[in-house]
C-alpha cells in the first residue's frame, strides 16, 4: 500500500489536486500534504476540446500540491465526469458448474460477463466501461437476500449489473493529458462515486439518497440504496447557466451575474426579487432533469435521506430549498463536518471528488487489515468492504 496517494479532479473551470498520506495509526485522521488548484482550460461541459492545454492545468495544479507536500507526483488517481459519463443496465445468466448445484466463486464473473454480452451495441459503442458493480443476485429466479450466493444451491445463478460507461475518446484525451503532464493514471475513477466517499455517510447510502455534484456546467448525480450505487447520471446544466440567464436577463456583464448569483450587493438598482426569479428558474429546470431521471429509475420520492448537494453551484443560497421543492425529498448541502472528511483539512465541499479519489486508492490497497474499531480505520476498512463487492 503507498505511503501517499494523489487525486486529480479535473473539471470544467478548475483543477484541484489533493495529495493524501496514509495515517501511521488507522485510527488517526490521513494527513492531507498538499493541495493544488489551476484554471481550467481546453474543456466543455467535462470533455477535452484541446489536450495540451488541459495538460498544462493538470500540469500547474500538480506542481502546486506537490510543492506543498513535498514530494514528487509520479501516479495518481484521476476523476473522470461530464456529458459523456453514462449507465447502463443488463442482466447475465450463468449455469452453476459443480454437478452438486453449489455456487462458488467461479460462477459470479461469468453470469457477470453474461451480463455484460447481453448489453445492447449502443450502450457500449465509442464507449469505455470503468464501473462495474453488481447490484442484485438471484438463484433460479429467486432474489438472494445477503450480498453473495456463495455456498446456496441452484442450476441458474442471475445478476443485474450496473455498468458504468464513458465515451472512450474522452476517456482516452483525459489520460493522455495526465499522461503529458508527467503523472502515470493509475486508475480512472466516476467522479460522482469518488465524491461520494467524501459527501455521503454510511446511513444515507443504507437508506437512499442521491448526490447531486453541481459544477459549471455539469449537473453529476449518483443514486445510493442498500450502500450500493444504483444510478449514475451527467446533466448538460450547472451553475455557468445561472450566471449567463442573470447576465441575459440583466443586460450586466457576467463577472456582475456571477456575483449577484452568490448574494452580492452590488449597489445597481437591480431587483432582488427579478434576480431570485432567474435563479429559480434556471435550478427548477435542473432539478426537473433530475426528477424525470428518478422516476425512470422508480426512485421518485422514495429516498428517504433526500438530495445531498455538493459541488460550487452548491453555494448558491436557495438551491437546497429548491431541490426539496421540485424533487420533493429531504434536502441539505453537504459539509466536510457531516461526512467522513470532517477532519480533513479540505476549503470546502467542492474539493469532494478530489478527496474521494485518494479514499478509493487507499482503500484499493493489498493487506489493509479489518480490525474492529472506530474513527478513520472504520472509514477505510468500510470503504475497502464496499469495493470488494464490485469484484467477482
Amino acid at each position: 500500500m503507498p505511503n501517499y496517494v494523489t487525486g486529480i479532479d479535473v473539471g470544467t473551470y478548475h483543477v484541484k489536486v489533493v495529495i493524501a498520506e496514509r495515517p501511521a495509526n488507522l485510527r488517526e485522521t490521513p494527513r492531507i500534504l498538499g493541495t493544488g488548484y489551476a484554471e481550467s482550460r481546453g474543456l466543455k461541459h467535462g470533455y477535452i476540446i484541446s489536450i495540451s492545454e488541459v495538460s498544462r492545468s493538470i500540469g500547474a495544479a500538480v506542481a502546486q500540491a506537490s510543492k506543498a507536500a513535498r514530494v514528487r507526483v509520479k501516479k495518481a488517481y484521476l476523476g473522470i465526469g461530464g456529458v459523456g459519463l453514462d449507465e447502463a443496465l443488463s442482466r447475465g445468466d450463468a449455469v452453476v458448474e459443480r454437478g452438486d448445484s453449489e455456487i462458488t466463486g467461479r460462477d459470479i464473473p461469468r453470469a457477470i460477463d453474461a451480463s455484460k454480452l447481453s448489453l445492447p451495441p449502443a450502450a457500449v459503442l465509442n464507449r469505455k466501461i470503468i464501473h462495474t458493480i453488481p447490484l442484485r443476485y438471484y438463484v433460479d429466479g429467486g432474489r438472494v437476500l445477503g450480498r453473495s450466493p456463495v455456498g446456496m444451491k441452484g442450476m441458474r445463478l442471475s445478476v443485474d449489473t450496473l455498468f458504468v460507461t464513458c465515451l472512450e475518446r474522452h476517456v482516452n484525451d483525459l489520460v493522455e493529458a495526465t499522461e503529458a503532464a508527467g503523472v502515470e493514471v493509475e486508475d480512472v475513477v466516476a467522479s460522482p462515486i469518488a465524491a461520494s466517499f467524501v459527501a455521503l455517510s454510511k446511513m444515507q447510502k443504507r437508506v437512499g439518497c442521491i448526490l447531486a455534484n453541481i459544477g459549471a456546467e455539469t449537473l453529476s448525480t449518483v443514486v445510493f440504496e442498500d450502500t450500493m450505487p444504483i444510478s449514475v447520471k451527467v446533466f448538460p446544466m450547472g451553475a455557468a447557466d445561472i450566471t449567463n440567464d442573470i447576465a441575459l436577463g440583466l443586460r450586466i456583464s457576467p463577472e456582475e451575474a456571477e456575483q449577484l448569483k452568490q448574494g452580492a450587493v452590488l449597489g445597481a438598482p437591480y431587483s432582488k426579487r427579478k434576480v431570485e426569479d432567474i435563479i429559480t428558474r434556471r435550478v427548477s429546470d435542473m432539478f426537473k432533469l433530475v426528477e424525470a431521471h428518478l422516476k425512470k429509475i422508480g426512485k421518485d420520492e422514495l429516498l428517504p435521506a433526500g438530495v445531498i448537494l455538493t459541488g460550487g453551484g452548491s453555494s448558491v443560497a436557495t438551491m437546497s430549498d429548491l431541490a426539496k421543492a421540485v424533487l420533493r425529498l429531504p434536502s441539505k448541502t453537504a459539509t466536510l463536518a457531516d461526512g467522513p472528511a470532517a477532519k480533513m483539512q479540505l476549503r470546502d465541499g467542492s474539493w469532494a471528488v478530489a478527496y474521494g479519489l485518494t479514499i478509493w486508492g487507499f482503500t484499493q490497497g493489498d493487506g489493509l487489515e479489518t480490525h474492529e474499531g472506530s474513527g478513520i480505520f472504520d472509514i477505510f476498512s468500510y470503504f475497502f468492504r464496499w469495493f470488494r463487492k464490485f469484484l467477482p
